[in-house]
């Protein structure tokens, strides 16, 4: 939460109804590792705290305006000092205990934002939402490819005459050569690990007993040191 704007809270590069409930505001990005059930329940508060967000209604102007609407408004939750919202479906969230003395963002249809509110943090998706982890696993797997291609143990693109070749050309085609070359050994590296994760995850079958069976004969037969 980095302060409020006309009663809003500003928080995530968004702008939130002052009666967001803390725990949604409190939201950290999903666990590594986290099970299908966990992602659901993650994906699903994310949803529920994107009810609370003030929508953008216009595109930013020349100067870097734009305006927002109350959620209860536009229809994504209902609140009492929205009568009309409070008609909508009972499955969309509403404001039990809104603000006493209601601020600006209670008392308008929509506000102006100045380019200044959330400058810092605005994001193109909603944190920390599914499409937000989407998208922020893009700059890892771009800052690994990088780095692979900058390996001195491997490609090293990252010293001065890699190439003999001149021209705009030759060093296209080399590069895209080694993209596709620590493409390739992701994917290698993404199947082995798939593997080893399936081979960890199957139960270990218990090795078959080898027991030895004797015939009759085997038994009825006599040694030579056997006594008479």
């Amino acid at each position: 939460m980095k302060g409020t704007f006309a009663g809003a809270i500003c928080a995530n590069g968004n702008l939130y109804c002052p009666a967001t409930p803390k725990a949604l505001l409190g939201i950290g990005p999903l666990a590594r590792g986290a099970s299908e059930d966990e992602v659901a329940a993650h994906d699903e508060k994310s949803a529920e705290l994107s009810r609370y967000k003030l929508s953008r209604l216009t595109s930013d102007d020349a100067d870097g305006y734009h305006r927002v609407g109350c959620p209860a408004v536009i229809g994504k939750c209902r609140c009492p000092l929205r009568p009309p919202s409070m008609a909508r479906p009972s499955h969309l969230p509403e404001i039990l205990e809104p603000p006493p003395l209601p601020p600006t963002c209670c008392t308008k249809q929509s506000l102006t934002i100045p380019p200044q509110v959330n400058a810092k943090t605005a994001q193109a998706h909603d944190y920390p939402s599914s499409a937000w982890r989407s998208s922020y696993a893009r700059r890892s797997a771009v800052e690994r490819s990088n780095s692979r291609l900058k390996d001195p143990a491997g490609i090293n693109l990252d010293v001065r005459g890699w190439c003999k070749l001149m021209g705009l050309t030759p060093l296209a085609l080399f590069v895209a050569c080694a993209c596709v070359v620590v493409n390739l050994g992701l994917v290698d590296a993404f199947e082995a690990h798939e593997l080893e994760e399936a081979r960890r995850s199957t139960p270990r079958q218990p090795r078959p007993r080898t027991r030895r069976r004797r015939t009759l004969a085997e038994l009825a037969r006599t040694t030579a040191n056997a006594p008479p």
